[in-house]
């Protein structure tokens, strides 16, 4: 685990090949995302280690309903009773009555090169067992709800990756949290930087690439991705120049 606070209020996270992020102010805390199953004791580490306690956890957002990016909250709703908000039209998929992730074919299909090799018995490690996870208490967010948490987010509906994924922005400190609309890296992409995850993770690769292309209206110079390093830079001109070179290929 690896804790970076990139602005006055926000600390990313970064665990096994995935990341997290921490809302920090005097309410309490606001949890987006919380990695894979075995990132669970590093995620409730995490919240103490930027001096709270898991009892101040507000809320947790999540952007999508992979097992890389929900892996810990049933320990933290375990701990805490703290309520899970995500999309309106990915509650079902958190809740399991659909799925929308890489297939264990594709994910064999991997294999054949040293990286997603190791990308693969990497995720096999860090799911431990828990491939068939749900979050039952999985809610819709709203406007509202999200304006009284620590942070003030704002939700960014972006489908594509999965059907209901949806990005947060925190105005008061120009932070976007991207999930895995935009990232900065991932172990089988062949280079680092702001780019779009590679085909076989996205659910509808053309409304993935739309939604990235959309985080260029929002006014962020702090990208935290679900995936690589933390940028900052304005988020406007990363999705511009970026989507442009990948949709030229």
């Amino acid at each position: 685990m690896r804790i970076e606070q990139v602005s006055d209020s926000v600390y990313a996270v970064r665990g096994t090949n995935v990341n997290w992020a921490l809302v920090s102010d005097g309410s309490g805390v606001t949890v987006i995302d919380a990695g894979y199953p075995a990132d669970s004791g590093d995620l409730l580490k995490s919240v103490r280690e930027i001096g709270h306690q898991l009892s101040d956890v507000a809320a947790v957002l999540l952007t999508h309903a992979h097992l890389d990016h929900m892996g810990g909250i049933p320990a933290l709703v375990e701990a805490t009773g703290v309520p899970v908000y995500t999309g309106a039209a990915e509650v079902p998929h958190a809740r399991r009555e659909f799925l929308q992730q890489i297939t264990p074919l594709e994910m064999v299909q991997q294999l054949g090169s040293l990286r997603g090799a190791r990308w693969v018995f990497q995720t096999l490690r860090a799911v431990t067992w828990h491939i068939g996870m749900k979050i039952p208490s999985a809610t819709s967010t709203d406007a509202q709800t999200l304006a009284q948490l620590p942070g003030g987010l704002v939700a960014i509906p972006t489908p594509g990756h999965t059907v209901g994924h949806t990005s947060f922005l925190m105005p008061a400190e120009g932070v976007l949290f991207s999930g895995d609309t935009l990232v900065s890296g991932h172990p089988i992409a062949p280079h680092a930087g702001p780019q779009v995850l590679p085909t076989v993770f996205n659910h509808d690769e053309q409304a993935t690439r739309a939604a990235a292309r959309s985080l260029a209206a929002y006014d962020a110079e702090v990208l935290v991705p679900g995936h690589g390093d933390p940028v900052r830079e304005k988020v406007s001109v990363l999705a511009n120049s970026l989507l442009q070179d990948r949709d030229s290929h």
